[in-house]
């Protein structure tokens, strides 16, 4: 399976067809978690229920996404406890993560779920797409990041308004990690051992948890292997 690049913002212009790539790195990755922010419930051992989009067709098409900038676990989750995770694409590195092709409508509401927000308003994605980031508001999820295009589509996804040099990092707990690391091998092209080696890396991860550990809690899901 393919593993796809953005190609940087300026470089080609990007589509006016109303079709965007959702960038998912997090919990998002999961295609059944997604669905519960698409067609609205309560995702699998989640605890809260979502309302959903209101266009509730599936993605048109999910791709394997290999972005600039990196990965890091910082904050206090109370779902999960530990650190969350957050993308700045000005670190160096790269963030593995799954585009969910969507409409316009439908990342929109996808982000006003993610920001605690009623679904129902399209964002004005002018800024984000002619400068590579806009924030809408102050919350943890709530700045537009647009590392580029694939296939001439916008690349789309959420992130923290501060920097990994703006946050002390904290690990994440094992039922978190254990989570993004079946994101990422349902994902498709990536094999358990570069899994948990991305994953160790990550600041808030690195030097709390090692690429065998993070192994072992694939196995515990059923990844098994390397």
């Amino acid at each position: 399976m393919v593993v796809h690049t953005a190609v940087p913002l300026g470089v080609e212009a990007p589509r006016a067809d109303g079709r965007v790539w959702y960038a998912a790195y997090g919990s998002n990755m999961h295609a059944a978690r997604l669905a519960a922010y698409i067609a609205g419930g309560t995702p699998p051992g989640a605890a809260r229920s979502y309302p959903g989009c209101r266009d509730r067709r599936t993605p048109e098409r999910s791709i394997a996404v290999r972005l600039d900038g990196c990965l890091y676990f910082a904050t206090e989750s109370p779902v999960w406890t530990g650190g969350r995770g957050f993308y700045d694409p000005s670190a160096p590195g790269s963030l593995l993560g799954r585009a969910h092709l969507v409409t316009v409508g439908q990342v929109s509401d996808i982000a006003a779920q993610e920001m605690y927000r009623e679904p129902g308003t399209d964002l004005d994605l002018a800024r984000v797409l002619r400068d590579g980031r806009d924030t809408a508001g102050a919350g943890r999820y709530e700045t537009l990041v647009c590392p580029g295009t694939v296939e001439g589509i916008p690349v789309l996804t959420f992130t923290a308004p501060w920097s990994l040099r703006d946050v002390e990092p904290r690990p994440p707990s094992a039922a978190y990690l254990r989570h993004l690391a079946g994101g990422l091998l349902e994902s498709g092209p990536w094999r358990e051992r570069e899994i948990s080696d991305y994953l160790s890396a990550c600041p808030g991860a690195s030097g709390h948890w090692t690429p065998r550990q993070v192994l072992d809690l694939l196995a515990e899901r059923g990844g098994g292997g390397l």
